[in-house]
């Protein structure tokens, strides 16, 4: 069975060439033209997500490792059976699993957030634009030049669904895997916006 993040890369690729597709079918609808699937800019985001999503994967896993967005405590009726002695209670809530329950870290969720929509905003748009500008044929510094000027309007973009994504990523989904998915579903709608202006 393969690694989850193996899984994550093959989800994510599969739905990122999908959003590239649904992007020039709407351009060729805009247009009134025939639509013709161009492979090119498919195998381009699907390439550029195959070298992207592994260490955004990691990434995620060392947000989550350093700052757990949940933390394990009592339950209340454990307090309550420990604190009336109740032993039947606890061991009942003991073999159902019952004792603790899972609390959402708000601190550790706005470390993550932060970190997230700062360092690994900044990285992943500065990779896209140069990645991009290489697959046009670009050299280094022209590249460099593209992402520069692509920066603040990608991330300006950005700040309309990624914050809200990110957010209830970390405060309602419990495994990076799950994260993962819920990213990259988001991303089909940001996949096409992308593949729209990189059209």
């Amino acid at each position: 069975m393969p690694s989850p993040i193996i899984n994550t890369t093959i989800q994510s690729c599969i739905l990122n060439a999908t959003s590239n597709l649904i992007a020039q079918f709407l351009t060729a609808y805009r247009s009134s033209s025939p639509y013709t699937i161009n492979w090119l800019p498919v195998f381009q985001f699907t390439l550029f997500n195959a070298i992207n999503c592994p260490p955004n994967f990691l990434w995620q896993s060392f947000l989550e490792s350093t700052f757990p967005s949940h933390y394990l405590v009592p339950s209340d009726s454990a307090i309550k059976a420990a604190a009336s002695n109740d032993d039947k209670e606890l061991d009942r809530e003991e073999k159902t699993h019952t004792l603790l329950e899972s609390k959402l870290s708000i601190k550790n969720t706005l470390i993550k957030f932060m970190l997230d929509q700062t360092i690994g905003a900044t990285i992943n748009t500065l990779l896209f634009s140069m990645v991009f500008a290489g697959f046009r044929g670009a050299g280094y510094t022209e590249a460099v030049q593209v992402a520069k000027e692509e920066f603040w309007p990608l991330v300006k973009a950005g700040w309309t669904l990624w914050p809200a994504v990110s957010f209830c990523n970390y405060a309602l989904i419990k495994s990076v895997e799950g994260r993962a998915l819920v990213g990259s579903l988001a991303g089909m709608g940001w996949g096409i916006y992308l593949s729209l202006m990189q059209s």
